[in-house]
């Protein structure tokens, strides 16, 4: 994924913030020393004066001085760091400081980023994915099979809660590993309860850990957010949030249909599913409606974009929610 340039600069920044903090700490290391230690400071001075004398000697073709500089400058450096343990300072308390050894807070190694710069990428995705305000638990290595009951069945279909959340789990990893090679949405739907959110949050945990960038909305959030600009014109800051919803990566809309619906939302939303359908950004939408409701509500126009571009997976169960109260009453 490539990042905005905005994105990018934000990054860099904070390198640049890391890059002055540490030398203003290697600064005050060397007064610390250079005023216990006067001697320590005059070697200093020495080996400048030392450099100079030497660069002109090879300017002037002295085919020895370099030899001859490499071996004072290292009794020097020496006499410098046996002063400096004397003193009871840390042999290395004068070199450079680094955040990152590694990229020497650059956040490149030679041409390629560094795993500090790709760690701050994500970092960076996730405050502005909103997914930060849901619990750290919520990741595929948390989810269980065990709350969706074998002898729960869909009236539909026949088959069980438990079937139905197998083959969904299938589908939702081969959504993460085809990430960016391949087109696809996905569409939960359900009652309440049955890890609609969940699973919504999982898969955007693992899209932003592979370096895309992710926005996670309740719906009544992101219909105030694409409303705003309409509203007020001279917002900025609303007008690139909305090119943001339209051009992120992924977009997820939670709980569709918990917001007031109307025509001018009902308007809001086809023009951001089939923004994103345009160009290609996937989008995964979760709600507690069934189809009917959605057609009803949306618009033939947003159902039909739906129902021929998104997997749609029905889950069923017992509220998950409650089972896990029931199940912490009893441990406990």
């Amino acid at each position: 994924m490539a990042l905005k340039n905005s994105q990018y600069y934000a990054i860099m920044r904070e390198y640049e913030k890391r890059q002055l903090k540490n030398h203003d700490i290697q600064s005050s290391r060397y007064e610390e020393v250079y005023q216990k230690l006067p001697e320590f400071k005059a070697l200093d001075e020495s080996i400048s004066i030392l450099s100079v004398q030497y660069g002109k000697k090879l300017l002037n073709g002295d085919a020895r001085a370099l030899a001859s500089l490499k071996e004072e400058l290292e009794i020097l450096r020496s006499s410098k760091k046996n002063l400096l343990i004397s003193a009871g300072f840390p042999e290395n308390y004068l070199e450079p400081i680094y955040d990152c050894p590694d990229c020497k807070d650059t956040g490149y190694i030679g041409n390629q980023k560094c795993h500090c710069f790709k760690r701050a990428v994500i970092g960076l995705l996730y405050e502005q994915s909103n997914i930060k305000e849901f619990p750290t638990e919520a990741s595929f290595d948390n989810f269980s099979l065990d709350f969706y009951s074998p002898s729960i069945y869909d009236k539909t279909t026949g088959r069980s809660a438990r079937t139905i959340m197998e083959d969904t789990l299938k589908i939702c990893h081969r959504f993460i590993d085809t990430f960016g090679k391949e087109f696809q949405n996905l569409f939960f739907y359900g009652s309440v309860g049955v890890g609609k959110t969940f699973l919504s949050t999982c898969i955007a945990r693992e899209i932003m850990d592979r370096e895309f960038s992710v926005l996670y909305f309740s719906a009544p959030q992101l219909f105030s957010a694409l409303s705003q600009p309409k509203f007020d014109k001279n917002d900025v800051d609303a007008k690139n949030m909305s090119e943001h919803i339209f051009n992120c990566d992924l977009l997820i809309i939670d709980d569709l249909g918990s917001e007031y619906t109307n025509a001018f939302i009902a308007a809001q939303f086809f023009t951001c599913i089939n923004e994103r359908l345009i160009h290609r950004k996937s989008t995964i939408i979760s709600t507690n409606l069934s189809l009917e409701s959605i057609a009803n509500l949306y618009t033939e126009r947003s159902f039909s974009r739906i129902t021929s571009s998104y997997a749609l997976l029905k889950i069923i169960g017992d509220d998950i929610r409650i089972k896990k109260k029931l199940k912490n009453r009893e441990e406990h």
